[in-house]
């Protein structure tokens, strides 16, 4: 029974981390929700992270976005190009070195229209001593990453 166990939970990250590779550029920390359950839209309309609601969702890039209003959903079904955060909802600090990070909701910033997410604060504020070199990195590495 033992063996069992141990082979099933290896099975089960062998093939989580293959489909998470292949399937899903969207950083959803196993759970399937995109940006841990915020608002996407809220950071544009209101300029603050707000926690979405479950009785809100849309399925778009094989993850669950979650919005505070219907009205905010319909904006996102509309254009999630425009309302989804850069890189798949990973830290853009951490894109921007050639890997990726998880991210806290409240460590943001819209540079040109564009939702950028960070693992922290402090990260946040290495990444803001240089946004447009960071940016411009995070560019080149993010197709590079999607491969791996």
């Amino acid at each position: 029974m033992k063996r069992f166990i141990r082979w099933a939970a290896v099975a089960f990250v062998l093939f989580s981390a293959g489909v998470l590779r292949a399937e899903k550029p969207v950083n959803t920390t196993f759970t399937g929700v995109a940006i841990k359950g915020y608002d996407p839209v809220a950071y544009f309309t209101v300029g603050k992270p707000v926690k979405g609601e479950t009785e809100f969702v849309h399925e778009w890039n094989g993850a669950e976005w979650r919005f505070s209003s219907a009205a905010n959903r319909d904006l996102f079904k509309a254009d999630p190009v425009k309302y989804a955060p850069q890189y798949g909802g990973y830290c853009a600090w951490a894109v921007s070195r050639g890997y990726t990070a998880g991210i806290d909701p409240d460590a943001w910033k819209i540079v040109n229209g564009r939702l950028y997410l960070n693992y922290s604060p402090k990260v946040q504020a290495q990444w803001a001593e240089d946004i447009a070199g960071n940016i411009a990195k995070a560019e080149e590495n993010w197709p590079k990453i999607l491969k791996n």
